[in-house]
């Protein structure tokens, strides 16, 4: 069986994850958000889903966008939005990347839509409560680019924002040992192409190419500071009421939510040119494969 290449980046830029919770008159207990924190880390390794946190009746509320881009992750947002009316909403995410070909799909249905980005914790408040967003979240490889596909964009200062290179994700973990075929640098260079001209479509700058590119996948993952944000373009505001109006950015007590994650290529069998994934995407639920070549995570 002819085996074709994915392309997994989860070196690319930007924000962590969306944390929206709960914060009462007062101080968050700090088991409490132990609590959450761990049950993000956990969601963060599951395929991406999404739901709506409503916040009325002086908020529209907002989407929530936990967990990897498979290649399931574009159909589960259409069947998410049926009959919902997102146009111009907010999108919050909490995300370790995924699937580059899934991911750009995504993202350009995103900016069809005229969504806006951040990145955060989403924490759902009780009775008495509205939810709020945590800004200590991770946004890592390809979800740096769902951040780019928002008209307007707001990364919190706690928020983490982490980029490195591509790689094939069957040899990532001796990559320097691996051997590499003529097909493998085609598809890597392909699916650079792709995401580069994607990039420009949605307004970004060559800067966070040339950032992510220069990282090599035996390396710690390369956080952007509030410069390279900039820089990148992955930041268009510093006004978190740009894109969630009367929505509070809390600060709880939040654990470590992800250690060192890599970016990289996975190999699979031939389905179609568009089915990339990276290593967190190879999880077994939602009847998410398993690249033939890859080695589960």
């Amino acid at each position: 069986m002819r085996l074709l290449n994915s392309l997994n980046l989860r070196g690319w830029l930007l924000v962590g994850t969306a944390a929206c919770g709960i914060v009462l008159a007062g101080a968050v207990a700090t088991l409490g958000s132990s609590a959450r924190a761990g049950s993000a880390l956990e969601e963060r390794k599951l395929p991406m889903k999404f739901s709506w946190v409503a916040c009325e009746p002086n908020c529209r509320g907002w989407v929530s966008a936990v967990g990897v881009i498979t290649a399931d992750t574009p159909k589960d947002f259409e069947e998410f939005s049926r009959g919902r009316q997102l146009g111009g909403a907010t999108v919050v995410l909490d995300s370790s990347g995924g699937s580059v070909n899934d991911a750009i799909t995504l993202g350009r249905r995103f900016r069809n839509l005229g969504l806006l980005t951040t990145v955060g914790v989403s924490l759902r408040g009780g009775q008495s409560a509205r939810p709020t967003v945590a800004p200590e979240a991770y946004c890592e490889s390809m979800c740096v680019f769902l951040l780019l596909a928002g008209k307007k964009r707001y990364v919190p200062e706690a928020a983490h924002v982490r980029v490195h290179q591509i790689w094939m994700g069957d040899r990532a973990d001796d990559a320097k040992a691996a051997s590499y075929s003529a097909q493998d640098l085609m598809i890597v260079e392909r699916d650079i192409g792709r995401l580069a001209k994607y990039t420009f479509d949605m307004g970004g700058a060559g800067d966070l190419l040339s950032l992510a590119l220069s990282v090599p996948p035996w390396e710690d993952l390369h956080e952007l500071d509030a410069g390279e944000l900039k820089l990148t373009n992955l930041v268009t505001t510093d006004l978190v009421a740009d894109v969630l109006p009367h929505v509070e950015i809390s600060a709880p007590a939040m654990a470590e939510l992800a250690a060192k994650t890599q970016a990289r290529f996975g190999v699979e069998p031939e389905q179609s040119a568009k089915s990339t994934k990276t290593a967190e995407a190879v999880v077994p639920t939602g009847g998410v494969a398993a690249p033939a070549a890859a080695t589960p995570k």
